[in-house]
């Protein structure tokens, strides 16, 4: 987990003016992976105090928009973030309670896939999303 120093850098690196704003939300994203806005309101909230729900949208954009935070949106999910990016990865969403964890892709370097017909696109990247059951999940329905 990066300090509060660390996260100041990494905002200057891209070139973004550091604001406690975006200090604090970079930071929530960092403590929780995969969290949704409503959960990152909450945690900048508790960081920082009244802050709007406006304020931490245009701070994600800002973010997503410097390579800073990566959006996912797994299927019939809301936006989640993570400040896990430049890497080549997947994830894992629990199709019961909805969590997402990190899979790490086992084909090495981006795309990792090759389209059967790429229709004459400049693939970069596949997005793959694996749907299962969590083992919590799991172990409460087990009888």
């Amino acid at each position: 987990m990066p300090t509060a120093s660390e996260i100041e850098q990494l905002i200057r690196a891209s070139d973004l003016r550091v604001t406690r704003p975006r200090v604090a939300v970079l930071s929530a994203i960092h403590q929780h992976p995969h969290a949704d806005t409503d959960t990152l309101i909450g945690a900048v909230r508790a960081d920082v105090g009244d802050v709007s729900h406006q304020a931490v949208y245009d701070v994600l954009r800002a973010l997503t928009g410097a390579g800073l935070v990566r959006r996912i949106q797994p299927s019939g999910s809301v936006s989640r973030y993570e400040a896990r990016v430049g890497d080549n990865h997947h994830h894992v969403v629990c199709r019961s309670c909805g969590s997402i964890a990190d899979v790490d892709c086992a084909h090495g370097a981006a795309p990792c896939l090759v389209a059967s017909d790429d229709h004459g696109y400049a693939i970069d990247e596949a997005e793959v999303i694996y749907w299962g059951t969590c083992p919590a999940c799991a172990a409460s329905r087990t009888p």
